[in-house]
């Protein structure tokens, strides 16, 4: 199974995102508005970084509340690690696991045109669990 299998039927105007210059304050009402643990951050409409609550506590305690009114890609993970929808999901897990993250921004052609989180591909694998399950239990019921 592929990327391309989760982000089907998503729109990519859908993505919630933010521009380099785009204050921290600003990004932290968007992440609290919507109830997200992370953007990715664009820069003439392609992917510069990503910035989630980690960056932001870090630059904090780091930096004190004068970090709050910079941009946001003075505190941003850069450069973001992206996939792409033909990535396989065991690979991106294992991508996710070994780099200690738990988002992509999903490129096609340098465009963006998904963002995932774990969550996300945790759901899928379950999802596929679950259905194997149900085969096995209908095979031994039927043999």
């Amino acid at each position: 199974m592929t990327i391309a299998k989760i982000i089907e039927g998503r729109k990519g105007s859908e993505i919630i995102s933010c521009d380099a210059n785009t204050p921290v304050n600003e990004v932290i009402g968007m992440l609290a508005g919507k109830r997200i643990g992370a953007l990715p951050v664009l820069r003439d409409g392609k992917v510069a970084g990503i910035v989630s609550e980690r960056d932001i506590i870090y630059r904090l305690a780091q930096a004190g509340p004068s970090c709050l009114t910079g941009p946001v890609e003075a505190i941003m993970t850069a450069p973001a690690v992206t996939i792409e929808p033909s990535t396989k999901i065991d690979d991106a897990l294992a991508l996710m696991t070994k780099r200690r993250f738990r988002h992509f921004p999903v490129v096609e052609n340098e465009a963006l045109v998904a963002f995932i989180s774990i969550g996300d591909l945790v759901k899928d694998k379950i999802d596929q669990v679950e259905h194997e399950a149900a085969a096995l239990r209908d095979y031994i019921q039927t043999a």
